[in-house]
């Protein structure tokens, strides 16, 4: 499994936000942890069904949208 193919969007879970193999944990709660200053081994520990290639994923998905360019499509 690509590290990509952990997230996942569904308009019926989190509001079609991107999360984590389909679970009720977003990429943005992800960032917003290791931001906070929690450690992967913590949000680990606080969220048990997560792995540490999840958390990867969650930064590989964020590092790809901040490179993404959006393109008007004509006036």
């Amino acid at each position: 499994m690509h590290l990509m193919d952990r997230i996942t969007t569904q308009p019926d879970v989190m509001g079609g936000k991107p999360t984590i193999r389909g679970l009720r944990v977003t990429v943005g709660t992800i960032l917003g942890l290791l931001a906070a200053g929690h450690s992967i081994e913590k949000i680990l520990e606080d969220y048990p069904y997560l792995e540490e290639a999840d958390i990867r994923a969650a930064l590989q998905y964020a590092a790809w949208r901040v490179e993404e360019i959006e393109l008007p499509l004509g006036a």
